[in-house]
């Protein structure tokens, strides 16, 4: 067996070398023991290192980004998982995307349990003011955390208190920062941390916060776990605040207000009118209604109705698909990356868009949640349908000689057909209310395209719009 010795802190660039070496040398993950620091030494001695062979070895970003977490976590086996994940991705790469394999199962529920633990830390992390002789305020904290967090977890507190030193000490180590780096140190006994007055004021806070309403024990514990209360120290008053909660629900209940207060009808006044079905009689008060639609649920999730601009006498309308992000903040149509391509194109084929009505098929934003972005979502048949009402009124206003549909949802909601684009892309066909409509392709999917093919759907695009403007020459 060949032994490989890993130092305290920098644990993961260690193995990263030695694994590096290992692999091109083509040694097995059987013939391979990982030290941490503090093992035992072997009975029987190991096997020398063998020479660096020359294989090339590889791995993805991704696989050493979930090997890096994996590193921090305290299950012995750790180093000969991500080694054997490594050994097997030499010669069968595609394995590490997939989910269901076992290894990679298991190191993603290893690389989730060591993420979570660095939550817990930067959660629950109590500092206590520490004497200083500097210029710099001092600060010390004892945390015990699950896993080997503590240089992947102390960089997120360099950056929030880069103004003052600190130490933070566990069980496997210490943790120092002076204004520059942060030291690691071996571990230690629990340092004596003086009683801080600024717990006090923090103690205030949390009572303050404290809703004794929303009570939900289970949910704390999971959020809280008990194991950090013992350093806390709001958690002293978590007993009493708990045992006070049904006497503080009932002295709401009684303080609760009977009568709505005074500005409660101004703030509502605009959700409480009704949907008004009646045509209205200038553009401008069919965008004031507009902004109260309720036709259909995506109303509810979007920031605003995103109305049509431009120059209500012209002779040209042309309708996209649906406001994206940009325009559902903005309240305006076409302002994002798909509007902008769409504007440079209309000048390229001397089309001046401050002449034209641009608006959309659909006049709320449409997305799903990812992390902090809103990501796009097509429209609906039913969506479309329902804001027909609203299109039907603009294009009645603006009266366009021509209209152009960029992209399938427009040209089903301006002539009802449904057939595939790239048969109808160029063309012109009859409108739901007998206008003409020339078809072509959405900005938005020239900007999703492989650069070859966006630059022939560019082309085309310009092509149609030049189309257009002939047409309206004619």
């Amino acid at each position: 067996m060949i032994r490989v010795d890993l130092p305290r802190f920098d644990r993961f660039e260690a193995w990263r070398d030695a694994a590096r070496h290992l692999v091109g040398a083509g040694i097995a993950p059987e013939r391979i023991t990982w030290a941490d620091p503090d093992a035992p030494a072997d009975l029987f001695g190991s096997d020398p290192m063998p020479p660096a062979g020359d294989a090339k070895v590889t791995a993805t970003k991704d696989f050493l980004t979930l090997a890096r977490t994996v590193a921090s976590h305290s299950d012995p086996e750790r180093w000969s998982l991500i080694y054997t994940a490594l050994w097997r991705a030499q010669t069968d790469r595609a394995f590490l995307g997939n989910p269901a394999d076992p290894l990679i199962d298991r190191l993603n529920r290893l690389a989730k349990s060591v993420r979570r633990d660095i939550h817990k830390m930067h959660a629950f992390v109590r500092f206590h003011e520490l004497p200083s002789d500097g210029p710099r305020r001092s600060f010390g904290a004892w945390f015990e955390p699950e896993h080997l967090i503590l240089q992947a977890a102390t960089p997120f507190f360099a950056k929030r208190f880069a103004d003052m030193d600190w130490l933070i000490a566990t069980p496997k180590g210490i943790a120092r920062f002076t204004g520059d780096t942060i030291a690691y140190d071996p571990p230690a006994t629990r340092p004596d941390l003086p009683e801080d007055a600024n717990h006090g004021l923090w103690q205030t806070y949390f009572a303050n916060i404290f809703n004794p309403a929303r009570i939900k024990t289970n949910a704390m514990r999971s959020e809280m776990p008990v194991k950090y209360w013992k350093n806390l120290p709001e958690t002293h008053l978590i007993p009493q605040m708990l045992a006070d909660a049904p006497r503080r629900v009932q002295a709401m209940r009684e303080a609760g207000a009977s009568d709505a207060p005074a500005f409660a009808s101004k703030v509502t006044a605009r959700i409480r009118q009704p949907l008004e079905d009646t045509p209205p009689e200038t553009l401008a008060q069919a965008q004031e209604q507009a902004a109260r639609c309720t036709r259909c649920e995506l109303c509810h999730a979007a920031t605003q109705t995103v109305w049509g601009l431009g120059d209500p006498d012209a002779r040209l309308m042309l309708v996209g698909e649906a406001p994206g992000d940009h325009e559902d903040l903005s309240g305006r149509p076409f302002v994002g990356p798909a509007g902008q391509l769409l504007r440079q194109t209309m000048a390229q084929a001397d089309i001046d868009p401050d002449r034209a009505w641009l608006t959309n098929a659909v006049k709320h934003f449409r997305f799903t949640p990812r992390g902090k972005r809103r990501m796009h979502q097509t429209p609906d048949r039913p969506h479309i349908e329902q804001c027909r009402w609203w299109l039907g009124i603009e294009r009645g206003f603006v009266a366009p000689d021509l209209t152009v549909a960029l992209g399938a949802t427009a040209a089903f909601a301006l002539t009802g057909d449904r057939t595939p684009l790239t048969l109808r892309r160029g063309k012109v066909q009859a409108g739901l209310d007998g206008g003409p409509v020339l078809i072509t392709w959405h900005p938005s999917l020239i900007l999703r395209l492989p650069d070859d093919r966006a630059a022939a759907a560019r082309a085309e695009l310009l092509a149609d719009l030049r189309q257009a403007g002939r047409m309206l020459a004619a």
